[in-house]
């Protein structure tokens, strides 16, 4: 899946995908676009990117990275340069 299509390891900037309210017909249409990153052509679909979100919501909404819980908003997120070594393999 390529939510975040424009996404890059080096770029030094946090990438965002929000989905705004779909009928659930839309919403079956909108699904397997997102394997080749053709879900930002919907006009229900935002792409940001920058290196700090700020994210508030009227009520308190539980706040998840990589599937875990860390908070509730509001929240800040930012870019911490060179925080994490990641390794991979050469290109062929």
């Amino acid at each position: 899946m390529h939510i975040a299509p424009r996404a890059a390891m080096t770029d030094g900037l946090l990438d965002a995908c929000l989905v705004g309210k779909l009928s659930k017909a839309k919403l079956l249409r909108l699904f397997p676009s997102v394997y080749s990153g053709n879900h930002l052509k919907f006009s229900e679909v935002e792409y940001f990117q920058g290196s700090r979100f700020q994210l508030a919501t009227q009520q308190p909404a539980d706040v998840y990275a990589d599937g875990e819980f860390v908070c509730q908003t509001p929240v800040e997120i930012s870019v911490a340069p060179h925080a994490l070594r990641v390794v991979v393999p050469r290109k062929v």
